[in-house]
């Protein structure tokens, strides 16, 4: 079953619904739809009537969710950055509850939510800003964005080589082609500031692609994608159509399909018209297509998170670090394979009943059982968690991280020479973190390494990852400022053993960007 919530009470429609359960107070009927998978489309004891949410929701009477630069001014004086995450996330899925989407939804099933409000997301992006980006900014086709359609089944890009000038995109799109910006986050400040406080949420990294679609027209053939996706209707309408994974095999898939021909993907599980200020989330293996309506054009940005961010990811990095430490540690995985095992064993001799095979299989299958004792699940979260980082946005700063960071020092040129150029940190100053995810030491076999985000690029990967060896006598102090946050420590209560020590430590993390002071920086 699909979820489906409404802000408000709806108004009569003048597009007819099918049965996707879009009426909340209507019984939904489900018996001619395709049977759901059932370890993942579980209907809930809610189907009984849409009058009883599938999903807790806050009070909705009133509908007072703050405007989105009002929300981000008041998240800017957010103390702590996980509790900005959270309250940005809550924003962007109200009403419905936080913990009840993760637990009814995520990585699950399906939600609409239909607010009529159209200017609920007003402010993330907008068609005049691409207008501008277009004008102001080097976007080249193919790495920035990409021109599509979707005619009689075929779907085709149709990129030139080159810079996308308006002249060439605007003439595309009046032709019918579909723009899709591939990274709006390089270009505009607010999706930056969005998604750079939503990876904190996901502990994934969190992107962004923008669609812009012409009236009546169809960029991208029916698909599924690896990632959790939040398509956010910004200006518009466009008719969605989402699928059942069509298999098991293609449940939370590993990497997205091929495009898929109608015939291919059965009937819809949810068949919607999403207005500007509606929210779809599907998770990744559900199909997918949107169509433009005739009378009016689509944006949308899709807001996307979780790509290779499973248990077995983990393991791909767990597998190998364990193999490697149990073949130095244990001489039984060092001895050598029989003489003779290519003569029983292998796919050619599966099916020959050998007692040699059940003891070679018994023998793998305790070797196996010795790796799983040995595994080093902590480090294998590390090299996790470095992919993680280098992924990272950099933060946005707002103005009071930014006067007591290296990024507002007051180094600069005046009457033929550099003035300023020291900032004076001292015992007594007080610092931390600029967020909570935006350092994080990881094991690197005899050494420790700082890894951080502050010097990333808007541009995925555009930048190596950044990390710093760390010496013997920072590693306690690193880990106690980490664990601080979001209080401020002072300098002068860093455990090093001494004085020089932990000065040390926090200019070399000032100039990394990594702390700033509680107070304004001063020469």
């Amino acid at each position: 079953m699909t979820s489906v919530l409404q802000a408000k009470a709806p108004a009569a429609k003048k597009i007819k619904k099918k049965e996707n359960g879009i009426q909340l107070n209507k019984k939904s009927n489900k018996k001619n739809r395709m049977k759901p998978l059932k370890s993942r489309m579980r209907p809930s004891s809610s189907e009984k009537s849409r009058g009883e949410k599938d999903c807790e929701t806050d009070d909705a009477e009133g509908f007072d969710s703050p405007a989105l630069d009002a929300l981000l001014t008041d998240l800017a004086k957010v103390n702590n950055s996980r509790d900005r995450a959270n309250r940005l996330f809550q924003w962007l899925i109200h009403p419905v509850q936080d913990k009840s989407f993760l637990r009814e939804n995520w990585e699950k099933k399906p939600m609409l939510i239909q607010r009529q409000n159209p200017d609920y997301y007003k402010g993330l992006f907008s068609t005049a800003e691409f207008d501008q980006i277009l004008r102001n900014d080097n976007v080249q086709y193919g790495v920035n964005l990409d021109v599509t359609s979707y005619t009689n089944g075929k779907r085709e890009t149709h990129n030139p080589p080159g810079r996308a000038l308006p002249y060439t995109v605007w003439d595309f799109y009046e032709s019918g082609c579909s723009l899709r910006m591939l990274n709006p986050q390089a270009f505009s400040s607010t999706v930056w500031q969005v998604l750079s406080i939503l990876q904190e949420k996901f502990g994934s990294m969190a992107g962004a692609n923008m669609y812009l679609t012409p009236p009546g027209t169809q960029g991208f053939a029916p698909h599924y994608d690896d990632i959790e996706a939040f398509v956010v209707q910004l200006e518009g309408k466009k008719h969605w159509r989402v699928y059942n994974p069509r298999s098991e095999d293609e449940v939370l898939p590993l990497v997205s399909s091929p495009n898929f021909s109608q015939k291919e993907i059965g009937q819809p599980i949810m068949d919607v018209v999403l207005e500007a200020g509606d929210l779809l989330y599907f998770p990744r293996g559900f199909i997918h297509q949107g169509h433009c309506l005739p009378d009016v054009h689509s944006l949308h940005i899709t807001v996307s998170s979780y790509q290779r961010n499973s248990w077995g990811d983990l393991l791909l990095k767990l597998m190998p670090a364990a193999l490697e430490i149990t073949m130095e540690d244990d001489v039984e995985f060092r001895k050598g394979l029989p003489l003779d095992y290519l003569q029983f064993m292998g796919v050619q001799n599966s099916e020959k009943e050998d007692p040699r095979r059940d003891k070679f299989i018994a023998h793998v299958q305790g070797l196996m059982k010795k790796l799983i004792q040995c595994a080093p699940v902590d480090a294998a979260v590390d090299q996790k968690a470095k992919d993680f980082l280098h992924d990272c946005l950099p933060p946005l700063l707002n103005s009071e991280e930014k006067a007591g960071s290296v990024y507002g020092a007051p180094a600069r040129w005046g009457d033929g020479e550099a003035l300023n150029v020291t900032v004076e940190l001292k015992g007594q100053t007080k610092i931390r973190l600029m967020r909570a995810g935006a350092a994080r030491l990881c094991s690197d076999g005899d050494t420790v390494r700082l890894y951080y985000t502050t010097e990333n690029s808007r541009v995925y990967h555009k930048e190596e990852p950044k990390d710093i060896e760390m010496k013997a006598e920072h590693i306690d102090a690193m880990e106690f400022l980490i664990h601080s946050y979001p209080k401020f420590v002072s300098v002068a209560s860093l455990p090093c053993e001494t004085a020089e020590a932990k000065m040390s430590l926090a200019e070399l993390l000032f100039e990394k960007g990594m702390i700033h002071t509680a107070e304004p920086s001063t020469a």
